[in-house]
């Protein structure tokens, strides 16, 4: 049997801040038996724990969860010729990069991963390969959906018309974990605005989002500006990703609906913070300062309304690294005035719910499925980065180093 005894000073369970320790975690294959107050040490063990291994924390927590990334894709690639040159490579070669990516995302406490499409089939190779066995669990879309001739020709393939939406849905439903939607380009930063039309009209979007629904498919949705926002509410995704260009408005709505909503703001950010290897000119610059400015204003009245907030970091896209970004995200979410618990619950337990995964939250009888950190979140956010060790599908990964900001 597989016994393992957690002493720790704090803990966070999912939902709620635990700091009146020390605690101690007793776990036998897989299973948190109890959590038990005011023990730690050596002493006082459980009967047949004699021979358990022993680790002390100061921070545990359950594992983390990547909502929004492409896993076939290495963020740290800063070269623009290499990128393009790279989505000709062969498939072995993007499957390797994927391994690499999930390593990197554990390293980083992350032990579930929603991919965000390639066209490719690197997300549901990975996915299937780490499904054997493996410490983290993904999630994968295989190919999302776009209008002909729009953005996303990397990720996604066309449809065009009622039968082709509802034929490549129900192709999505044979193998799919979730639908991304491409509903709208990219932002334009140079003019500091989505300048392109939506890619569906509301027909088509509203019947893209029920036949995903009648199929059990949630839906994420590519989606910024207000046309595309407006949209995209009104059709009723289960979740908006990026986002920018938000408005109060539409965030009633969406607390309304329960729509969740995963801002990404690591790629715009790290446009910004290095302006130079785009050679961005100071207008652009502005703009780039005004979009997160504005980011940052309607998370946080996101958070005050009771908008479902869940954090991806779109790593994979230039400059955002697998496994830091999303604890630059989880920064982010700080920096914008969400309380350490709530920054915590999204990429935690929130995002297991709106998905119906499986619960970690710690608690007696629940599956084990924690990180350990050498340091509080709550009292220092850059203790996320202070990784220590991962505990997932019974395997003990061990850490010895920091993970520095990306952005």
């Amino acid at each position: 049997m597989n016994r393992l005894i957690i002493n720790t000073d704090s803990y966070f369970d999912g939902h709620r801040y635990h700091c009146q320790g020390p605690y101690r975690l007793v776990i036998e294959d897989r299973l948190i038996l109890n959590i038990q107050q005011g023990l730690c040490g050596t002493t006082d063990l459980p009967e047949g724990f004699a021979d358990a291994r022993v680790i002390n924390a100061v921070f545990v927590m359950p594992g983390l969860v990547e909502a929004h990334c492409h896993l076939f894709l290495d963020g740290a690639e800063l070269d623009f010729s290499a990128r393009s040159e790279y989505l000709k490579v062969p498939f072995e070669t993007m499957l390797a990069t994927a391994r690499t990516n999930v390593g990197a995302n554990l390293k980083s406490g992350i032990t579930l991963i929603r991919d965000a499409g390639d066209k490719y089939g690197v997300n549901h190779a990975i996915r299937n390969e780490v499904s054997n066995g493996g410490a983290a669990v993904i999630r994968s879309p295989g190919l999302a959906i776009r209008a002909p001739k729009k953005y996303g020709a990397f990720m996604a393939r066309e449809v065009s018309g009622s039968d082709e939406i509802v034929a490549a849905v129900n192709e999505a439903a044979k193998d799919s974990d979730d639908l991304k939607i491409l509903l709208t380009g990219i932002i334009d930063f140079e003019a500091g605005a989505v300048t392109t039309m939506p890619q569906f009209d509301m027909a088509s979007l509203t019947l893209i989002v029920e036949t995903a629904a009648k199929r059990g498919l949630k839906t994420f949705a590519h989606c910024s500006g207000l046309e595309g926002l407006e949209m995209a509410v009104s059709a009723g995704v289960n979740s908006i990703e990026h986002g920018f260009f938000m408005s109060e408005a539409l965030l009633d709505r969406m607390a309304d609906k329960q729509i969740a909503w995963v801002p990404t703001f690591s790629p715009v950010h790290f446009q910004w913070a290095h302006p130079e290897l785009a050679g961005w000119a100071p207008d652009t610059i502005s703009n780039l300062r005004r979009i997160l400015d504005n980011h940052f204003r309607h998370v946080e009245m996101a958070y005050q309304k009771g908008v479902p907030l869940v954090a991806g970091s779109d790593a994979g896209s230039y400059g955002a690294r697998h496994g830091s970004a999303l604890i630059d995200e989880l920064c982010f979410f700080y920096e914008a005035g969400l309380p350490m618990q709530e920054v915590l619950v999204s990429a935690t337990s929130r995002p297991r719910q709106l998905w119906d995964c499986p619960s970690n939250k710690i608690v007696a009888q629940n599956e084990a499925e924690l990180i350990l950190l050498r340091a509080s979140p709550f009292g220092d956010q850059d203790a996320l980065r202070q990784l220590q060790m991962v505990y997932a599908n019974g395997e003990l990964l061990e850490y010895s180093i920091s993970h520095e900001a990306t952005s």
